[in-house]
């Protein structure tokens, strides 16, 4: 059926405008960064997809302990407004789109974004963009949290007050249900915990009084999501579908929205970067490319805002021209085909309506039961929705590694010819130079030693004090200290000062045992040999240590290592994220441990596993042998294992199990056993 209010078949209609253009980047430091932005602007990016470093995202200076290796990894670090300054250096940024994906530290991003808007002689009501500023999900995903549940939800709200009165163009949270199917939900799961996210927020800024009823439109009409779209594609696109008809329903029945403008549902994607893989890693193009049609397609359900992930993020970070590539796909789309000429081309079908209709009921029965625990922060401080998403997810690992679910070239489809785009593996990613790190810790140094001290003290002391008081928006202390010169971890520090610090659940203990019964018969070998390698060494159980350690919130894979584990008969000990190497080394010794199992995928494991093994000598416990997972280059993983790791993995290792197995023959070889097993992933 052809949209009744567009032109028939034969007469294709203008060419409705395309979406948003972006690639998420952001590196080394502002400069660099600030390059990378001008010449993906000059290439045809319509929008900036801002990506910050681990250390901003989490409210820590450069020089702080736990931002050791993580400098510029992931993204770009921003310390202070002269770095901001530097980052949008001649980039007007009254005339450009830009969104910052940044949770916890939200409101201090936005403050500089403001600042330097305001240097630059912009009307901050004409500025555009969007802070996803959606902390819930950090919670259960990528754990870039800071505060407990309720004090972040506060500056959550405050930052959507604030925009509404000051910023009506700017977009104050961008509900992410992105990274939630990246930790394994389903797109039930990935609808209904979405939109009780985006209930909790709009519950939360209604009752707090800051914004006039009869201005609660305007936060509704606001208010946009970023989701994730996988390779399903028919299921994919009847999500989107789902998602807006229920959005639309939540918001003319929950806040009487009568505006059908306001009752849209505005989305931006990545596409999923979960299923990219290692192996035959020139597969993940055409993965992109349908991942992409399944929110382009479907006109009533189509992005707003696009960015796709590079072909090689499996393997490492994207150069320049790989994030070019991934453009381009974007381009082609766009204006060679003929995709935005036509009204919807699944209206009326069947089909597309049965699977639609199925999602939607399964995620209003989700929502029910979420609202009956009492709503999305109590959901999350309970436990419940974390042990639910590393449950999926584990259901999903264990799919693959019986061969249920197929993906081409890791459990089907092996054979291949040798790939020239990674001939020469060490040069198909980009390298983050370690010398970046120390000229942002000299940069940080001299602001310090340059700003007006007395100007930061007192600022400081006015956040300190307006948090204290639960009816002041601290939106206004937050830009004083951004004007003042304070630092990142300044203003993160005097908050966690008031509101105090959290740790989330894992979810790991309370994954019923024997979910990973699927993954197939490898399983009860494994579990037979860590219970024969325990009698021999005279240890009750194999004793397993998990860490993370650095600001890698990505905890998706070792929670799946902990789950497989403890079903292979592990005593497994996994403190969840944002440790110390000093810290997992004395957690280690201390619990006479069997075996040191690190997890970093933001790359920082070049400084930070050399650091673990040099404090477990210390400790005198240099005989416990270590093994590391996360994207590690082949180069890299060389270097690990001559400094003493004893095994590391990569995406290239599919199979947990075979991990697993894998582990017990390092902790028999430790103690001079013959290994027992040889299991391939």
């Amino acid at each position: 059926m052809i949209d009744p209010n567009g032109p028939g078949i034969d007469a294709p209609a203008p060419r409705d405008k395309p979406w948003l253009m972006r690639t998420y980047a952001g590196h080394s430091s502002a400069r660099e960064s600030n390059a990378l932005f001008r010449r993906n602007l000059a290439k045809g990016q319509t929008g900036l997809s801002v990506a910050f470093d681990l250390p901003t995202q989490t409210g820590y200076d450069a020089d702080h302990v736990l931002a050791r290796g993580e400098v510029g990894r992931v993204g770009v670090p921003v310390g202070h407004l002269g770095d901001m300054r530097a980052l949008f250096d001649g980039i007007p940024l009254e005339r450009m789109n830009t969104s910052m994906t940044i949770n916890a530290t939200a409101m201090w991003l936005l403050a500089l974004y403001q600042v330097v808007a305001e240097e630059q002689g912009a009307d901050i009501a004409r500025l555009t963009g969007t802070t996803q500023n959606d902390i819930i999900k950090e919670y259960l995903s990528r754990g870039t949290y800071i505060f407990p549940p309720g004090p972040s939800v506060r500056l959550t709200t405050d930052l959507i007050a604030y925009t509404v009165a000051r910023m009506p163009k700017w977009n104050p949270i961008n509900v992410c249900s992105y990274h939630l199917q990246e930790a394994g939900a389903t797109p039930v799961q990935e609808i209904a915990y979405a939109l009780s996210t985006a209930v909790a927020v709009l519950d939360a800024v209604r009752y707090s009084g800051q914004v006039p009823p009869e201005r609660m439109g305007e936060v509704v009409g606001r208010i946009s999501f970023f989701v994730n779209a996988g390779v399903r594609f028919v299921e994919e696109m009847c999500k989107m579908r789902a998602f807006a008809r229920l959005w639309d329903t939540i918001a003319r029945e929950r806040y009487g929205i009568a505006d059908p403008a306001r009752r849209r549902f505005r989305y931006g994607v990545q596409v999923n970067s979960l299923g990219l893989t290692e192996a035959q890693p020139e597969n993940n193009v055409q993965r992109i490319v349908l991942e992409m049609l399944a929110v382009t397609l479907s006109r009533q359900a189509r992005a707003r805002a696009i960015q796709l992930p590079a072909w090689n993020e499996a393997l490492g970070l994207p150069r320049p021209w790989d994030q070019q590539w991934s453009l381009r796909i974007q381009q082609v789309l766009a204006y060679e085909s003929d995709l935005l000429e036509y009204g919807d081309l699944f209206d009326g079908s069947g089909v597309v309506e049965a699977k639609t209709a199925e999602l939607a009921a399964g995620a209003e029965a989700e929502m029910a039961e979420i609202a009956e625990l009492g709503g999305m922060v109590p959901a999350v401080e309970s436990g419940y929705l974390k042990a639910r998403l590393v449950a999926t997810h584990a259901a999903r690992r264990a799919r693959i590694e019986s061969g249920q679910d197929q993906v081409v070239g890791v459990n089907c489809f092996q054979a291949t010819e040798p790939s020239p785009l990674t001939a020469d593996a060490d040069t198909a990613v980009h390298t983050v130079d370690p010398a970046s790190e120390l000229a942002v810790l000299a940069d940080l140094a001299e602001w310090r030693q340059h700003r007006d001290q007395a100007a930061v003290r007192a600022a400081l002391g006015r956040l300190r004090a307006d948090a204290a008081r639960p009816d002041v928006n601290l939106m206004d202390a937050t830009l004083a200290c951004a004007q003042a010169g304070v630092s990142t971890g300044e203003w993160s520090f005097a908050l966690r000062e008031v509101f105090g610090e959290y740790r989330a659940p894992t979810g790991v203990g309370a994954v019923p045992a024997g979910v990973s019964g699927a993954a197939g018969p490898n399983l009860a070998a494994v579990r037979a040999a860590a219970h024969a390698t325990a009698a021999e060494i005279g240890a009750g159980r194999l004793r397993l240590l998990l860490g993370k350690p650095g600001l890698d919130g990505h905890s998706n894979g070792v929670e799946q290592i902990a789950v497989r584990a403890r079903d292979a008969g592990f005593e497994v000990i996994y403190a969840g994220i944002r440790l110390t190497p000093g810290q997992i080394a004395a957690a280690a010794a201390a619990e006479d441990v069997h075996c040191v199992g690190l997890s970093i995928l933001s790359g920082g494991h070049a400084e930070l596993v050399p650091e673990v093994l040099r404090r477990l000598r210390r400790l005198k416990a240099a005989d416990i042998p270590v093994v590391v997972g996360g994207i590690i280059p082949a180069s890299d993983a060389r270097d690990l294992r001559a400094q003493g790791v004893a095994a590391v993995f990569t995406p290239a290792d599919f199979g947990i199990t075979a991990i697993i197995g894998r582990i017990v023959d390092v902790i028999r070889r430790a103690h001079g056993l013959e290994p027992v097993l040889t299991m391939e992933g």
